[in-house]
Formats: structure tokens, sequence, C-alpha cells
């Protein structure tokens, strides 16, 4: 990939980054596209031989649009709770440029598949109740009420008005509201622990077995619910597994954290009833976000992945009684009737 010429903001890369190409040994004609995310940040590979592996990321915030202060914050934060999270070389807040350590190309969605899974999960929750272990209210916002409904409400309006052109009856409206209740409410009443918002294969490292996993994209942590980064790994918008092995990866997490002393549930029963219920609130959340990414940004290739983040809830919500309505809103706007809706995991 190159860089366009007509990138206004490319000028300013190149000038900051040639402040510190002597300091850094930067290749700065070695710039070049890493990727980008469902921000709007952007990320940059250069080539410096001093950096361990010859090259690092340039991190691109541009300041009307994003605020970096909260990565340098929340990099300290995870950093001392023990995470393996990119080591900032330099950085300059103000211009929205940072310059960090390059955790390589093997995120977890390139690595896993049936024989590496278990370990590689099994590391991931052992840096989640590492990370939880430290957590501390006031470090980070608290994943309130009135966050939970504002993203819940993304569903109704990008996904089913935006994206569907489905105008929900009055009926309707009611039943989402009160499944929107039920599960902010089941949300917060679990134990509050440091959560990263995006625990999953895209964000996640294979790293040596010192520092696996790298740990990406954490600018958006919260003080919040305790399943809500295991449910985001183990019910995974870009990859998923049958749901015995998400019920097993489940179990060793939750046995990990009871052991470690965490405020898990003492039933499991209990605990993955919240896993459920809080993976519910994320994947309406998702769906509504992925429809806003094509709709609002130009951003098509996250729609691909919506059938499988709808069949995560309608097979949790299925399960209970008290989100039947739920189920009947959801069925409704895919036009499915429940033999056609069912997702196979």
């Amino acid at each position: 990939m190159t860089l366009p010429d007509s990138d206004p903001r490319l000028p300013i890369l190149q000038r900051w980054l040639a402040e510190r190409a002597d300091r850094l040994s930067l290749q700065t004609g070695s710039l070049r596209p890493a990727s980008d995310d469902a921000s709007f940040r952007r990320y940059f590979r250069i080539d410096s031989p001093i950096a361990p592996g010859g090259s690092l990321i340039l991190m691109d915030a541009p300041p009307d649009r994003e605020d970096c202060k909260p990565f340098l914050h929340t990099a300290g934060v995870f950093r001392k709770a023990g995470l393996s999270v990119p080591a900032i070389i330099d950085a300059d807040a103000d211009a929205g440029l940072l310059l960090l350590e390059d955790l390589g190309h093997d995120t977890y969605l390139s690595c896993l598949d049936d024989q590496s899974a278990t370990p590689l999960y099994q590391d991931a929750a052992a840096a989640l109740v590492k990370l939880q272990l430290a957590s501390r209210p006031g470090v980070f916002p608290d994943y309130d009420r009135a966050l939970l409904d504002r993203e819940m409400q993304l569903y109704p309006d990008w996904y089913v008005a935006r994206h569907k052109a489905v105008v929900l009856s009055d009926t309707q409206k009611h039943l989402l509201n009160e499944a929107f209740d039920l599960l902010a409410r089941a949300a917060l009443a679990q134990p509050r622990v440091y959560v990263h918002r995006d625990w999953h294969c895209r964000n996640l490292m294979r790293m040596d077995a010192e520092r696996n996993p790298g740990v990406l994209d954490f600018q958006d942590a919260v003080y919040g619910p305790i399943t809500y980064d295991l449910v985001s790994a183990l019910r995974d918008a870009y990859i998923d597994w049958p749901e015995e092995r998400q019920i097993d990866w489940a179990i060793r997490y939750w046995e990990a954290a009871r052991k470690a002393g965490l405020p898990v549930a003492d039933d499991f029963g209990n605990f993955y009833r919240d896993f459920e219920w809080m993976g519910l609130q994320r994947q309406l959340k998702v769906l509504g976000i992925f429809a806003r990414l094509q709709h609002r940004d130009g951003k098509s290739r996250y729609l691909a992945d919506c059938p499988r983040v709808l069949g995560y809830a309608l097979a949790a919500a299925r399960r209970y009684q008290a989100l039947a309505g739920l189920v009947q809103v959801l069925e409704s706007v895919e036009s499915l009737t429940p033999a056609q809706s069912g997702y196979t995991f």
C-alpha cells in the first residue's frame, strides 16, 4: 500500500518523523500503512534498525477527531498491571502522534485454529485476570447506565432504522426498551473491574511465551462489569467457536478468577447467565456500530460479520423467558421465523 499524496495529514507525519529520524534511526522513506480501525485513528509502520524487530508503529490520531491522551493513560495503567502493551517511544499528544513499539504481525485472528485456540485463550484469560486484579475505582470512567443505554440505542438507530430500513411499531419499541432495561440492570449488578472494551482477536497479538498476548486498542477502557471482556473474546465478532468450547474456556477463566480472589459468582450457572446477558448488550451495540461504519463512515467490511453477531444474540436470548420480547423484535427485524433464524455454532 502507498500513501496518497492528497492525504492532508501526510506532511505533518513526515515532518514529525523527520525531526526524530536521527535520534531513533528512522528510515523515513519506509513509512507505509500498517492498519486502520473503526475510529479515525490510523497506524503506520516505519523501519528502524535499532528497534526490536526492526520497525516501529506510528499512530496518527487527528486531534480534531481523536484524543490520544486516554491511550497514554491506559497504556501506563495496563503496563503496571502486568499486561504486554506497546512501549511509548515518543509522543506528541497535542499533534495526535505517537511512536510505539511494534508488536508484530501475528494477531490472534491470524493464528487461531483448532489446535492453537485453547492455549491462546488461556493466555488471554490469564492476562485478563491480571488486569482485573489491579482494578480500583476512579482510574477509568464508569461504565454507567447512560453509557450502556447509549450503546444499545445504536441498534435501533443505526442497524434497524438505517441499515434494515425497518420502522418499529410502538409495541416493538416497548419490548426493546424493556429488554434494554433488563440488560443494563444486569450489567450494573455485576462486580466492577477494569474493562478493555474490545478484548478480541484483532486486538490481541500472539507473542513469545513471556509476553503473550500483546494488547492493543485499549484507549476506551472503563470501570465496569467483570464478564464484559471475557464475552468479547469468546463471542468474538470476527471468529466463532462451537458453544461447548466457549463454555469450556469460560469455565477455565471462572476457575482461575475464583482462585485469584476475583469477585465472580460462586455458582458457574449464575456466572454464565451474567456472561450471556453482558454479551447481548455488546452484540446489540456491535450491530449498531457495524451499520454506522457502513452508512456514516463508508467502511463496509464490517457488515460481513453481522450475521455472526446476530447469531450470538439470538442463540443467547432464546434461552431466557425474560428476553422473549427481545427475540420477537430481533426476528421481526430480520423477517425470519424462529426456524429460519437459528445460527449454527
